[in-house]
């Protein structure tokens, strides 16, 4: 039987605590609010994909090879399949098994397009790889960098006379081995359609585009100064060639006129964060980055709900919140089970890219879970269509608002069934790039109303699918029906998620 309250759900765990119950908001206020709320949502991306990639990277592992040893785990070909090939895969979705940098030799072949290192792939080579993953339902990705390795420069072209040092720009900054190109030249989208026809000859499903400007800050080298150019000529190169293969965009990149048109034109998921992985450690992340990632993704949504020019019509860009790496104990991962948690509930709530950094062969319980529970893989079906965006809690100096702060409130949709999800989060003390600065390790009664949420016409069932490992409560339980607000005592790091149904 369905109860109907008042929810206040940490009543039941902390029965001894007592209730600060926020203060009513003013009723003109409320109405404004929810006459103003806006409901952003995910249309489908420039290369025709309707969801977010999911599946493993290999990167994190390569940065810290002080866990090669814990993960029984070398970078070449058979270690890439033993990875992935634990994933639990769903009819539907992408999965990817995404090999980062180090898989290909450092000059192109006889048409300057990169090519893999065959000592990398010495178990089943680069192509038969391929071939054991899509048997298996999962498919391939590799990383690029923009640009073409200037040791080629006498090569000619695939399918031109055009030699490639003609058309590479060397007034712009050598990296990594590379030149960027003379991007309006006759021979420049040839040659990028030479390199996709490649790739998808041997099995390449996505391509991870790195190191793009404006952007990628903190390169370690002197980068060409504008290499958006290359997400829109491999675009071309997809549509036309790439057996629908996937573009993902790297890192941090500029969201600003005319960039933003760029990257949602052009590619399927676009890098918010720097890597967030530890590197050359005992562990593969920390809280501090994490509560980085999740303040840069509410500075992305909130650039989508809040600029009116942008609302209205769909998000046509998936955010890439970096790898996920929740998958293993705090051993391994560097998160304790409560952030574990927090980092699932968030990077769900975005509908962002499902792509683990961990290690597959060693996942605990709560990692499997957290990774493949049917419900959550439910939540995360819906909020790939309607990602959350912030609505900062009525105890809060601005409820409603949508400022950085300790605690916060998330609502994704609701959509036209009548269906949304909600996260409450304690982040405990900033850690230094987590926004709202200062902060406290208190147990926080995080309460939102529905009103502040803008669906406070209508009552909702409350089903609360993720506790947070704390003081939220269990997971998949049952609340009941909320006539006035949502609430939960959370601990520092702490998150709780919850689906609603309209009434």
């Amino acid at each position: 039987m369905r109860r109907q309250f008042s929810l206040a759900v940490a009543a039941v765990f902390l029965s001894n605590t007592r209730f600060a119950w926020a203060a009513p908001l003013d009723t003109t206020t409320v109405q404004a609010r929810q006459s103003t709320i806006y409901v952003p949502f995910y249309d489908a991306t420039a290369n025709k994909h309707t969801s977010p990639a999911r599946g493993w990277n290999s990167f994190g592992l390569q940065a810290n090879k002080a866990l090669y040893g814990p993960a029984g785990f070398d970078f070449n070909d058979y270690h890439f399949a033993q990875q992935c090939d634990n994933m639990v895969v769903q009819d539907g979705y992408d999965y990817i098994c995404s090999i980062d940098s180090g898989w290909s030799k450092n000059g192109g072949d006889k048409y300057a397009r990169i090519e893999p290192d065959e000592s990398i792939f010495s178990w089943f080579g680069f192509k038969g790889l391929a071939d054991h993953l899509h048997n298996n339902k999962m498919k391939l990705g590799v990383y690029l960098l923009p640009g073409a390795f200037e040791s080629d420069k006498d090569t000619i072209i695939e399918g031109t006379n055009i030699t490639l040092g003609s058309v590479l720009d060397m007034d712009q900054p050598w990296f990594s081995l590379r030149r960027s190109f003379k991007w309006e030249m006759d021979g420049v989208q040839q040659w990028h359609d030479s390199v996709v026809k490649y790739l998808a000859s041997l099995g390449v499903d996505m391509i991870k585009l790195d190191y793009l400007t404006p952007g990628s800050p903190d390169a370690g080298q002197d980068l060409p100064t504008d290499t958006s150019p290359s997400a829109t000529k491999f675009h071309n190169a997809i549509l036309n060639y790439g057996n629908g293969m996937r573009l993902d965009l790297s890192w941090k990149l500029s969201r600003d006129a005319p960039y933003w048109s760029v990257w949602q034109n052009s590619a399927d998921s676009l890098r918010l964060d720097q890597d967030i992985n530890n590197g050359g450690q005992q562990t593969f992340t920390s809280w501090s980055t994490v509560q980085r990632a999740i303040e840069n993704y509410r500075i992305f949504i909130n650039q989508q709900a809040l600029d009116s020019s942008r609302q209205g019509q769909g998000i046509h860009i998936r955010p890439d919140m970096d790898n996920t790496y929740y998958a293993n104990p705090e051993s391994m991962s560097g998160l304790t089970d409560v952030q574990r948690y927090t980092m699932a509930i968030h990077w769900i709530g975005a509908g962002a890219n499902l792509i683990t950094g961990g290690d597959l062969t060693h996942m605990d319980d709560l990692g499997k879970m957290l990774m493949y529970d049917d419900e959550v893989i439910s939540v995360a079906d819906f909020t790939s269509q309607w990602p959350m965006r912030p609505l900062n809690p009525d105890n809060t100096p601005n409820p409603g608002g949508s400022n950085a702060s300790q605690t916060q409130a998330w609502i994704s949709g609701p959509n036209g069934n009548g269906t949304a999800v909600v996260v409450l989060a304690n982040y405990g003390p900033d850690e230094g790039q987590a926004g709202f600065g200062n902060g406290d390790k208190d147990n926080k009664l995080v309460t939102v109303s529905l009103n502040t949420l803008g669906i406070g016409e209508s009552q909702w069932f409350v089903r609360r699918v993720l506790g947070g490992g704390g003081s939220g409560g269990g997971d998949h339980d049952d609340i009941g029906v909320a006539t006035e607000k949502i609430e939960s005592w959370l601990g520092p790091n702490e998150s709780v998620m919850y689906k609603l149904e309209k009434q």
